[in-house]
């Protein structure tokens, strides 16, 4: 059973009738508790597997309560919470790492927003998203949430939801377009053809980190911690390909060979080594995600180099505080 079910059930089976009975000693907690599984860990994501289960996992759900209720009446809603049975549907009680404290049981609502954005607040201008960190957001608006009374979570989670304002998309979609092209379409290149194949390895996995953050920008999702930005490919309704593509990217393959023995014929066009399958398979995405940028209206320019596209996305931003913004800034 994957951890957000497990927390789901739990819920239902005993987190329900602890609420329930908080209300009749307290009238006053009516309409103030939210519940669900957010934030940070693997079931969040939905990601869990049996690996998972040897820390911060069991048996839990959060209770969140805004600032106010939760300074009254954190203490007596948590000893509640701790009087639940700690095992549930053959799982063992919640194996909590140091790291992992404070991630399930009664939780300021405020406090939860404001440790993992940095703000208790909706966003308001431009200025104030292009600050807010991808995998924070990732973590905000993943799981589920199983009630909400009160409306202030809700209301958060729901705006986080609804992606970053269109400029704000745009100016990001610009940098990693410019972050793919050098470190995949130039750089892995020509570190190659200096023998400086440290260097290559590096600008290989920069492109690879470029490239999920890209294909989650074109499916309007966050991109989540950096151990599960590929992971999180799989469900994209846009481009979930480049997940096999990326994997075969960092197949252990002779690329030293085939830029040690290549000769003019090798190359595609003056500069791909098509004797490298990894040169090959870093075109095919650019490729791919030059398509979905046609696709999408956000580049009417037909040009095989990813970072030429950037400036013409550049130009279809409407806020002139974020278009005069550095290119790879975002």
């Amino acid at each position: 059973m994957k951890g957000l079910e497990l927390s789901e059930r739990y819920f239902e089976t005993y987190g329900i009738s602890m609420l329930r009975s908080l209300k009749e000693t307290y009238p006053e907690l009516d309409g103030q508790f939210a519940a669900g599984l957010v934030g940070q860990g693997s079931e969040c994501l939905g990601f869990d597997d049996q690996l998972s289960t040897d820390h911060d996992f069991g048996p839990s759900f959060c209770i969140w309560l805004t600032q106010p209720v939760y300074e009254k009446y954190a203490d007596v809603c948590q000893k509640a919470y701790d009087s639940l049975p700690k095992e549930f549907a053959g799982f063992l009680p919640r194996n909590t790492m140091e790291q992992g404290g404070g991630r399930v049981g009664v939780l300021n609502a405020q406090a939860f927003y404001h440790s993992l954005i940095g703000t208790d607040q909706i966003p308001q201008t431009n200025r104030d998203w292009l600050f807010l960190q991808d995998s924070a957001l990732a973590a905000a608006v993943n799981g589920k949430v199983f009630l909400d009374e009160n409306g202030y979570f809700s209301s958060m989670r729901n705006t986080l939801l609804s992606y970053y304002p269109e400029d704000i998309r745009l100016k990001k979609i610009a940098a990693q377009a410019v972050l793919m092209a050098q470190s995949g379409q130039y750089n892995y290149s020509r570190l190659c053809k200096r023998g400086e194949w440290t260097g290559a390895s590096i600008a290989l996995h920069e492109f690879i980190k470029h490239t999920c953050h890209m294909v989650h920008l074109l499916n309007k999702r966050y991109v989540p911690f950096y151990k599960w930005m590929h992971r999180s490919l799989k469900e994209m309704p846009l481009l979930s390909e480049i997940y096999d593509l990326l994997d075969q990217l960092t197949e252990d393959t002779d690329y030293r060979g085939a830029w040690k023995n290549a000769d003019s014929s090798a190359f595609l066009y003056g500069f791909l080594n098509t004797a490298d399958t990894k040169a090959v398979l870093i075109e095919t995405i650019c490729q791919l995600v030059i398509r979905q940028l046609h696709e999408q209206g956000l580049s009417e320019v037909h040009d095989m180099y990813l970072e030429t596209h950037a400036y013409d996305i550049m130009k279809k931003i409407r806020d002139p505080r974020i278009a005069a913004l550095p290119v790879m800034f975002g």
